[in-house]
């Protein structure tokens, strides 16, 4: 009964001016990338309470908000799953992530992707093969190549870029805007870190870069270098 109760709770918070908002907002009308999608108008600030005023939610209730049609019931389960997995032993987190791998066509909006790929995926490897990343970025599914990138924001943040460098590579000719802002950013991220790392990436690779990716990498350099990067001048 624990994900019905919580269903119940969310329809009481429920806003349908917020949720046409935020049907606008996540792309989901015919032909766009959150096509169907459905919002009850909650936002991230009043999840993150519940997430943590329901404590621990059994593994089999939070799948079944996981597999739920509407938006923010999906968003609450991920991030339930997250704070499972930030206080689990590692058999919990092994079952944890796991999970989240076999259940990613649920995992279909940037948002659900950004908040929980570092967290549950990417910390997960950190001290393991991995692999399952590069199936990942070769995946037809948008939502699998996301997972894939936005994971190593967890390496980048442990100075580890090389990952992040070797899946952008694969993702370079990928044809979906998301997936050009997803790597810009993980580039950006490393510069942040390293402009030095960074900059040899886009030295090697900019003239192949979707426009938009690489506008998202070189957001935070100066605008003359900026500039360059645009013109094919580096």
């Amino acid at each position: 009964m624990v994900a019905q109760e919580i269903r119940n709770r969310l329809e009481k918070h429920s806003n349908k001016e917020k949720a046409v908002v935020l049907q606008r907002f996540f792309k989901t009308g015919r032909g766009e990338y959150g096509e169907g999608d459905i919002f009850l108008g909650i936002m991230v600030p009043l999840l993150r309470k519940l997430t943590r005023e329901f404590g621990d939610v059994p593994l089999s209730e939070i799948l079944l908000l996981l597999k739920s049609s509407i938006h923010e019931e999906r968003l609450l389960a991920l991030m339930m799953l997250v704070r499972a997995f930030s206080t689990g032993d590692e058999t919990q987190k092994m079952q944890i992530f796991d999970l989240y791998l076999k259940n990613t066509k649920f995992i279909n909006s940037w948002d659900l992707v950004d908040l929980t790929a570092p967290n549950i995926v990417g910390t997960y490897l950190t001290d393991k093969s991995r692999r399952p990343l590069y199936d990942l970025a070769i995946s037809t599914y948008l939502w699998n190549r996301r997972i894939a990138i936005l994971a190593t924001f967890q390496f980048i943040k442990q100075q580890d870029f090389n990952d992040t460098m070797k899946l952008s590579k694969i993702l370079l000719t990928d044809e979906h805007d998301l997936i050009h802002k997803a790597v810009g950013w993980m580039l950006r991220e490393i510069g942040k870190r390293s402009l030095s790392t960074e900059e040899r990436f886009l030295k090697q690779h900019y003239k192949k870069m979707p426009r938009t990716m690489l506008r998202y990498a070189i957001e935070r350099l100066p605008e003359t270098k900026r500039k360059k990067y645009l013109h094919g001048k580096i």
